[in-house]
């Protein structure tokens, strides 16, 4: 006899579909050249001014390179944030640095590296489990994983060193 709930009949397990919860995000960003080789994207409220030009001397502005890097230190601070209000895991501050390797031929990164440093009194064991969250629930992280190497580590100091 086939399974019931709420007296309506229910399909097997092998049949049943999950719905999403939400709709898929779309993130959306527009960014126009603003001559001398510069650029400028607005995303959310903001504008970041970006380097377009194909000069070999640097501008000081951040070039496409950059920014994919800021968007992977941004999703793992965002995702620590996300973890200290899940888990929870208790921090005081930290820092992200990355760093892309590119190719030449054909033109792609490589590898990416990054080194979280992190001001906490979490024990070792909870310090492994953010580094695994991080890994596994940064949209731009994995998306980048699969197109290339990632590699990172998190570097604790406790909060009493700060002090």
């Amino acid at each position: 006899m086939p399974a019931h709930r709420f007296g309506r009949k229910q399909a097997p397990m092998s049949e049943q579909v999950r719905q999403p919860s939400s709709p898929p995000t779309v993130y959306r960003v527009r960014a126009r050249t603003i001559g001398g080789g510069r650029a400028e994207a607005a995303a959310g409220t903001e504008t970041i001014a970006f380097d377009a030009s194909w000069a070999s001397e640097p501008s000081g502005l951040p070039g496409p390179a950059e920014l994919l890097a800021s968007a992977l230190a941004a999703c793992l601070l965002k995702s620590l944030e996300r973890s200290g209000q899940l888990l929870p895991f208790r921090y005081e501050g930290a820092e992200v640095d990355v760093s892309a390797r590119r190719q030449d031929a054909p033109p792609k990164f490589a590898e990416i590296t990054w080194e979280m440093r992190l001001v906490t009194d979490e024990p070792e064991h909870r310090v492994d489990l953010l580094d695994r969250n991080l890994r596994r629930f940064g949209t731009v992280y994995n998306t980048l994983s699969a197109a290339c190497t990632i590699e990172g580590r998190i570097l604790t100091t406790p909060t009493s060193a700060t002090s």
